[in-house]
């Protein structure tokens, strides 16, 4: 089967099911109703100082090697945390071969890479642009002791870390820059979109008729779309407090089939670069397509420009390179999901599916002072 599904207790995770609610509960999310709270680690409960810390060490250049990235560098709010690029660079100018997530609703993923199944914790995945080497991304491998002098230094840290970390007297650790990290992007929770209006809050009229017809044809057997990207974080990786065991999915979506067989670039090959099993040759974790209309360009790679296109790519049921180093047709490949059919759309039918996709952008989160850069 082409679809990858994996089930992993929550205890891997954080702890006990009942532990992490208690947890979850004890912090003022802002949520509506009908959102359950991010499940949250045992180890790293939430407090608002923390958050707070954790959103000026995100937007904080000193955090690079250079001094000339932030986090927030490659993950911009006005682009739902994302930066509009193809592929991103690091501070060495090397560009990184997948392209920049989307950190909207990042509390709600269990697993939090393009292909790696194994970083499950954002307190673990804030290690890889920071230290990573294959590619430089922030570029701080082997300099951490500098690091921690830089944050020192600045007037502010002191107090912050000394009140988000009591239990540690203020020490400004890998262990607290990561874990205040973590705690801040737990906070990006996008659910105020026009749909989530019409679908959760009663509000009829809170999107178009034409939306209205997209979100049909989004949900019919005829598109397959919601096999994928279903449940209220529209993607088929999930974990919550109230869910008691995280599921996620990897999927080849036929975007490259170099040699007949299904093989993808080299250095972009997927969920095989961790399992060593053929089957799961350009197998990516699907994401979230929420404020999807904010996050071109699209796909693992940033090689489909626009909505409109990736509609197309989906139509075809995979992608056709005519020429060039790339050439293939993905819609024959062996490794293909099943729930890449195929499908004809009419023009209208087109313009109905992009108008619900549209439908998803939550202008309240991307322009939310909470999330904004505090740094004069």
């Amino acid at each position: 089967m082409a679809t990858f599904r994996a089930v992993v207790a929550v205890l891997l995770l954080a702890g006990s099911a009942s532990g992490a609610e208690q947890q979850a509960s004890a912090f003022h999310w802002e949520l509506p109703a009908w959102l359950p709270p991010p499940l949250v680690p045992a180890d790293n409960p939430m407090s608002e100082a923390k958050v707070e810390l954790g959103r000026r060490l995100f937007y904080d250049r000193r955090l690079s090697g250079d001094g000339s990235m932030a986090c927030a560098t490659c993950h911009q709010q006005a682009k739902a945390f994302t930066d509009g690029r193809t592929r991103p660079a690091g501070i060495s100018g090397e560009i990184h071969p997948r392209n920049a997530m989307a950190l909207t609703n990042v509390a709600y993923l269990p697993v939090l890479t393009w292909a790696n199944p194994l970083i499950t914790r954002l307190e673990q995945q804030a290690l890889l642009p920071l230290f990573g080497e294959t590619p430089v991304e922030m570029g701080m491998a082997g300099r951490e002791g500098e690091m921690f002098a830089r944050l020192a230094v600045e007037p502010r840290y002191p107090a912050l870390f000394k009140v988000a970390f009591p239990e540690r007297n203020g020490s400004i650790t890998l262990e607290t820059v990561t874990k205040a990290l973590a705690a801040f992007q737990r906070t990006l929770i996008s659910a105020r979109s026009p749909y989530d209006r019409y679908r959760y809050s009663g509000e009829p009229a809170a999107i178009s008729e034409s939306a209205k017809r997209g979100e049909g044809l989004f949900f019919s057997e005829r598109l397959e779309c919601f096999h994928c990207h279903g449940g209220f974080n529209f993607t088929d990786s999930l974990v919550h407090s109230r869910k008691p065991f995280a599921e996620f999915g990897f999927h080849n979506t036929g975007l490259y089939n170099l040699d007949g067989r299904g093989a993808y670039p080299s250095d972009n090959t997927g969920l095989i670069e961790h399992t060593g099993r053929p089957e799961d040759m350009g197998r990516f974790r699907t994401p979230s397509l929420r404020n999807v209309a904010l996050t071109a360009p699209y796909m693992h790679d940033g090689s489909i420009a626009s909505l409109r296109e990736v509609v197309a790519h989906y139509a075809a049921g995979g992608r056709t390179v005519p020429s060039g180093p790339f050439a293939g047709h993905g819609s024959r490949s062996p490794l293909r999901s099943p729930f890449l059919p195929g499908f004809r759309l009419s023009e209208q039918e087109i313009t109905d599916l992009l108008a619900f996709l549209e439908s998803l952008t939550d202008t309240e989160f991307v322009q939310e002072p909470r999330f904004r850069d505090p740094w004069p």
